[in-house]
């Protein structure tokens, strides 16, 4: 909700401008042919053209100094220092022709380079690893991306034009620029939810780039997915007795959906059962700090817009792009060691699938460690436990 009112906010001050420019304009006309005019009538005509113009142009330099300012806080130690060997960079590259924005952190600048793959499509996390994973900036240097078509990245290629090979091809592009900067010949990829696909794809067409791969919250078979969550919220609904949401998901019919909707329909039962997963006691920490995150630093006031533009714009179009996608079938032997984290409670990715996956998959090492108070996100759910069995399997290893 708080995405929409910074949405439904800055459009009522675009609005707003256009009114000015009217009345302005107006204000002129009438000008000409004052003598006709009553001067109480012009005077507040004119006044109210001045006042729109006014907000416009503060509008405008607001914004503008927004995105100027825009940062990623320093590494600090518990004394309140910076250490010597940290980075905390956030930088726009240019991948592919295509401009987009990561953020580069870490206590140790030749520690192992980590890349958070964020969840979506269209989807930014860049703040929320931030928060929610400054552990593993002790150990590794972690890199978060702003995919095309979201947060930071949502100009960054037209959203008619994004499909799975610009994420597989920019992914690739960022890919190579770490291990060059960092003159180091791998790295090690975190993918969440839509993201624990994009690594799937990214280490089997590159294995040569990457250590190992975790997928949480992890995807397999995206139209099989949404078709046991459009199941599972009515079970959900039928035993609740809720009429109103059986008959809204009723009347959208079965998915997968195709068209300009696919985001409006699929949120209605993905919200649904997000909400049954955060009423779960058995699920720690189970709400998103979405206010928080969208708050951040890392984004000025044209980024929080984007926020949710991404959300709902590029998913619309991107998602409806992977029903064929089945990595059951598709990505049965990758050349990477693999591993999937996976909360016991998660009903938005059904783990069966991931489960089924994990027992065709041909990989030199795969496993899959289970978290028991977690739903889609352990990494939130359970931060402390994730942070360890991330070390467990890339450094320990």
């Amino acid at each position: 909700m708080f995405q929409v009112g910074i949405f439904l906010i800055w459009t009522v001050l675009l609005v707003i401008a256009f009114v000015g420019i009217l009345l302005l304009s107006a204000y002129y006309v009438i000008a000409r042919i004052r003598k006709k005019t009553n001067p109480k009538q012009l005077m507040r005509l004119k006044k109210t053209a001045i006042f729109f113009v006014i907000v416009t142009m503060l509008n405008a330099g607001l914004i503008t100094v927004s995105q100027l300012t825009v940062s990623t806080p320093p590494i600090v130690d518990e004394n309140g220092s910076t250490p010597k060997d940290s980075i905390a960079e956030l930088r726009e590259l240019e991948l592919n022709g295509r401009k987009q924005w990561i953020s580069i952190r870490g206590w140790n600048k030749n520690a192992p380079i980590l890349l958070f793959l964020a969840g979506g499509p269209g989807g930014t996390q860049m703040a929320a690893v931030r928060h929610e994973l400054a552990e593993l900036e002790k150990h590794f240097v972690v890199v978060n991306w702003d995919q095309p078509g979201s947060g930071k990245s949502y100009y960054a290629e037209k959203t008619k034009n994004i499909t799975a090979q610009t994420y597989i091809q920019d992914g690739h592009a960022l890919t190579e620029y770490l291990k060059e900067r960092f003159s180091q010949e791998k790295i090690y990829l975190v993918g969440e939810s839509w993201g624990s696909a994009l690594g799937i794809f990214l280490v089997d067409k590159y294995p040569d780039s990457y250590h190992a791969l975790i997928g949480t919250g992890q995807m397999v078979d995206f139209a099989e997915t949404e078709r046991m969550d459009y199941a599972k919220a009515m079970e959900i609904a039928q035993s609740k007795g809720d009429a109103v949401f059986i008959e809204k998901l009723s009347a959208n019919g079965k998915p997968p959906y195709y068209g300009k909707d696919v985001t409006w329909k699929s949120a209605l039962y993905l919200n649904y059962l997000n909400d049954y997963m955060a009423g779960n006691p058995e699920i720690h920490n189970p709400d998103y700090e979405t206010i928080r995150d969208i708050a951040s630093s890392e984004y000025g006031l044209l980024d929080k817009i984007n926020f949710l533009r991404g959300i709902v714009n590029t998913f619309n179009h991107v998602y409806q792009q992977l029903y064929t996608i089945d990595l059951r079938k598709d990505y049965t032997k990758l050349d990477v060691p693999v591993y999937f984290f996976l909360g016991r409670h998660d009903v938005n990715a059904p783990t069966v699938l991931a489960e089924e996956y994990m027992q065709a998959l041909d990989a030199p090492y795969k496993g899959i460690i289970w978290f028991e108070h977690s739903g889609h996100s352990p990494w939130i759910n359970e931060r402390e436990k994730f942070v360890r069995e991330v070390l467990s399997c890339f450094i320990e290893k």
